[in-house]
This record gives structure tokens, C-alpha cells and sequence, in this order.
């Protein structure tokens, strides 16, 4: 039997320059903006890896001799400051929670509009919030799992740690537990990501079209499509190979002409906003008009890169949508959503 995933990328990449032809400003802006819904929707922030620097030096340590765990106390906080960093902090989870939310309602939007070669956002947006919101819950559900899982592991290690972080006092490890705990957390993190992000993948990939088509809700059009999973489980084993492979492609080209776009971009700022900067020092103090100027400068830099990165994420989005809706009509062609879009198989 053809492997579909092997097949398709071809028509994938066809069905893509016809979907994105002929280039029009009001249609590239509606899916630049549906694909930048759909990144910060999805999740899938960076990691941050916080270091020390200042630390003291143990005195009479031996090359080769364990270290002793190291202690420094950390600056209190005013009741002021506290309250600041708390309403930042609340305010961001706000502000992901409707990204979030709005993303998942952006996944219906999307596939409906590959579907029928149209684009009209509100309309869509209106009609299937209720399915959005089912999946921006699932992801909810399954984010916090990930974040139980691994902060029990992490406690579990490094739970005395934890607790004196809390006191107000930071603790650094020694060189072996923290070897020790790299070697449980590792293998841990990893197990898990995998396992969420074949489950969020397959659900926004697979399951989003199946609620889509059958009007279903999550759990039912997960139930539709788990025997046709197991029944093509090579054919899936090789999407999740294949789309690993092209997505590591189109991320680094992507990726590539943004930072040169952001460079790019960032020279014309800089011709206004260092004059500004410099010329606005008055005793070595910047005034607060020049500084509220340069961060609406910088506000409207990072603006602009982000529009950037959106137009450039348009067809990455659109060819790896595309490929997926190929491969889940091919594997059983009561969940097509294409219709007659769809190439003929070849």
C-alpha cells in the first residue's frame, strides 16, 4: 500500500500555491492574521535557563572535591513591588488564556477556510467558537498535566530547594544532584513532550477537520478517528517521521528570512532611535518624554517584525495543513475535507 505521507508532498506543495494565488493584499493579510493566531494560540513557549553569576568562590576547594551546595539571599520585595509583579504576572496569564482560547477557535477558522478556498473570518469565527473553545480546554487540560507531571518529578528531586526558594533564600544545588536530577528530569521531560505533542498534534491536525465535517464535539470525533489510526498506524507512523522532517525544514528557512527581515528592519529604527536616545541625555539622565518615545519606537518594531513573521509563516502553515488534510482523506476518505480541491491520488 502507498504511504500517503511519502506521496502527497507533492500535491501539498501545489494545492498551496493555488490556495495562496493570486496574491492579494486583503487576502494575505486575513491569513497572516489567522497565522499568527494559530502561533501563539498553539502554545509552545522557550524555556529560560536562569544562572547565577555572582557567586562567592569556596574558599580551600580541592580540584576534583565535591562542592558543597552554595546559599545566597535574595533581595526582599516592598509590598509595592510585590503587588506590581504579581498584576504583571496575572495580567500575562489573562492575556495567554485569550490568545490561547482565540487560537483554537483560529483552527476551525483555518481548515474551513482550506476547505472551501474562502476566507471570512468573523463568519467563521461566529460559528465555531463553541468547537474552539472545546479545544482550547483540551489544551488547557493537557498543558496543566504536563505541568503536574513534571513539577512532581521536580519536587520530588528538589523539593527541599523549592522551599527554601519560597523562604527567600536561593539554594544551588551540588554538581551530583544536579547531575542526578538531569538524569530523571531528562528522560522524564522528554517521554512526556513527546506524548503531548503527538496528542495536541493529532487532535489539531486530525481531530479539528473530523468535528469540523461531522460537526462533532472533541471526545466524539477523537472516538471516530481512533480506529482509523489503528487500522493506518503506518501510515501515521510515517506522517509523524515525514512532517518532523519538513517542519525542521521550513522552520529553519523561516526562521532564516526573519532574522534577515528583522535586521533588515531594524537599521531604519536605529538611524531614529539612537539620535533620539543620545541626544535626549541630559546629566546623565534620560528624560521621560525621549524614553516613552523610544519604547513606542521599539513597540512599533517589534510590531512590524511580528507582521513580518506572519507573512512569512502563511505558507508554511497553509503547505503543512494542507499535507495533513491530504493524508487524513487518503487514510479514510469519509473524514475529506477537501473535497474538490483534492488532487487525484497518484
Amino acid at each position: 500500500m502507498a504511504l500517503a505521507a511519502v506521496e502527497r508532498i507533492d500535491d501539498a506543495v501545489d494545492m498551496t500555491r493555488s490556495f495562496l494565488t493570486p496574491v492579494t493584499a486583503g487576502r494575505w493579510g486575513r491569513l497572516a492574521v489567522i497565522a499568527a493566531l494559530l502561533l501563539g494560540g498553539a502554545g509552545g513557549g522557550s524555556g529560560a535557563i536562569s544562572s547565577v553569576s555572582n557567586l562567592p568562590a569556596t574558599a580551600g576547594a580541592v580540584p576534583g572535591e565535591e562542592l558543597p551546595e552554595l546559599s545566597v539571599a535574595l533581595p526582599e520585595l516592598s509590598a509595592t513591588a510585590m503587588a506590581v509583579v504579581l498584576g504583571l504576572v496575572a495580567a500575562l496569564v489573562v492575556v495567554g488564556l485569550l490568545v490561547g482560547a482565540v487560537g483554537a477557535v483560529m483552527e476551525f477558522v483555518f481548515v474551513e477556510s482550506l476547505a472551501t478556498d474562502e476566507i471570512h473570518v468573523r463568519q467563521y469565527l461566529r460559528r465555531y467558537a463553541g468547537k474552539g473553545l472545546r479545544l482550547f480546554a483540551f489544551r488547557l487540560v493537557l498543558g496543566l498535566a504536563t505541568l503536574l507531571i513534571l513539577g512532581g518529578a521536580t519536587l520530588l528531586l528538589f523539593g527541599d530547594v523549592v522551599a527554601t526558594l519560597l523562604s527567600g533564600e536561593l539554594v544551588v544545588p551540588s554538581a551530583s544532584r544536579l547531575l542526578v536530577g538531569a538524569f530523571v528530569l531528562v528522560p522524564v521531560g522528554l517521554a512526556v513532550g513527546a506524548i503531548v505533542a503527538l496528542a495536541n498534534g493529532f487532535t489539531t491536525e486530525f481531530v479539528v477537520p473530523i468535528m469540523l465535517q461531522e460537526d462533532r464535539g472533541l471526545v466524539d470525533a477523537w472516538r471516530r478517528f481512533w480506529p482509523t489510526l489503528v487500522e493506518q498506524w503506518k501510515q501515521y507512523g510515517t506522517y509523524v517521521l515525514v512532517a518532523f522532517g519538513l517542519h525542521v525544514v521550513t522552520e529553519i528557512a523561516g526562521s532564516i528570512v526573519i532574522g534577515v527581515a528583522a535586521v533588515a528592519l531594524a537599521i531604519p529604527f536605529a538611524i531614529v532611535a539612537v539620535p533620539v536616545g543620545l541626544g535626549a541625555i541630559q546629566g546623565g539622565t534620560m528624560t521621560a518624554g525621549a524614553l516613552v518615545l523610544l519604547v513606542v519606537l521599539l513597540g512599533l518594531y517589534l510590531l512590524v517584525v511580528l507582521l513580518v513573521a506572519a507573512a512569512v509563516y502563511v505558507p508554511i502553515k497553509v503547505f503543512h495543513r494542507q499535507f495533513a488534510l491530504l493524508v487524513l482523506g487518503d487514510t479514510n476518505e469519509t473524514f475529506d475535507v477537501l473535497g474538490d480541491r483534492r488532487p487525484s491520488a497518484t
